[in-house]
């Protein structure tokens, strides 16, 4: 399991790239840790759980899509 923060821009806003797409495209697990979400942007951190081909590719493709992705170190923490 990897933790990421995530920028969404608003064209992406009503779209469930998290919530469904990753599962459904890449068979991976994602868990929604924390989210705030304005008409412009939502921030959203989340755990992605299972292979790791498979999270380094959702996360491609959530840039491809134009999300801003970062990965949480532990020391930064979402515990």
């Amino acid at each position: 399991m990897r933790k990421f923060f995530c920028t969404f821009p608003q064209n992406l806003i009503s779209e469930p790239i998290v919530s469904h797409t990753l599962g459904e495209k890449f068979g991976v697990i994602p868990n929604i840790r924390a989210a705030s979400i304005t008409d412009s942007v939502a921030l959203v951190a989340v755990e992605i759980e299972g292979e790791e081909q498979a999270i380094e590719q959702s996360v491609e493709y959530m840039r491809e899509r134009g999300v801003q992705v970062e990965e949480i170190t532990e020391d930064e923490g979402l515990s």
